[in-house]
């Protein structure tokens, strides 16, 4: 049965990850009106919210865009970077969004920074921790519990993510509206381009619970 639900779970994850670059390939046809690229609504967002100390960057890949706060740059992927379209204005205010989090103290933001150290630590280990104590749970259990610690830090992680993805794609999509860069039909493709995204991190916190469901039945039943 296990096996099922991670089929399940490995089967929507795939289908998601091409929904959205679908969607994002079909939104990248679509330009803005304003003539603006994700550069410019990356710095126009920062400068509307009294941001000074971020720089917006380019990076290599496709979905690659992200926010660091220990560097505080927006490193956004070249087609999102030079893009005059709704794709590129919705993944940039996201990317934004967190920067706007994080100069405003988010909790969950700071969560999740907090748990960095240790989650670099877990995922280093965590599978072969577990690997060994599955093999020896009969006789050595505790080992298992050990790898459930590990793993169950992971899985915190990506429930802590879910408050900050939707948070930020909550911020982007309300400010891209207020300082007029969508409206009417782009405001609704950016909306769906970003809950698009929203559905992988859920996809990947839920698959992350039922792995760690799946190892603590295992430590339950080791005397079955």
């Amino acid at each position: 049965m296990i096996w099922i639900i991670f089929g399940v779970f490995a089967l929507l994850s795939y289908l998601v990850q091409y929904g959205l670059k679908k969607r994002i390939e079909e939104y990248s046809e679509i330009s803005i009106p304003n003539g603006m690229t994700g550069k410019d609504v990356a710095e126009k967002m920062l400068r509307d919210h009294g941001i000074t100390n971020v720089k917006v960057d380019s990076t290599e890949g496709f979905l690659t865009d992200h926010y660091n706060p220990q560097t505080r740059i927006i490193n956004l992927s070249k087609d999102v970077y030079y893009g005059n379209n709704v794709a590129a204005a919705a993944v940039a205010a996201h990317e934004t969004g967190h920067a706007v989090q994080h100069a405003t103290a988010y909790s969950f933001l700071s969560l999740r920074s907090a748990l960095v150290p240790s989650v670099s630590f877990a995922s280093k280990y965590v599978q072969w921790v577990l690997l060994a104590g599955v093999l020896l749970v009969q006789s050595f259990p505790y080992l298992l519990l050990a790898g459930i610690c590990l793993f169950a830090m992971t899985t915190l992680f990506s429930v802590v993510t879910l408050p900050v993805e939707i948070n930020a794609s909550s911020r982007a999509l309300a400010w891209l509206r207020k300082a007029n860069i969508t409206d009417g039909e782009t405001a609704v493709c950016a909306k769906k381009a970003l809950s698009m995204a929203a559905y992988t991190y859920v996809l990947a916190a839920l698959s992350s619970l039922a792995t760690l469901f799946y190892y603590v039945m295992i430590f339950m039943n080791r005397r079955d």
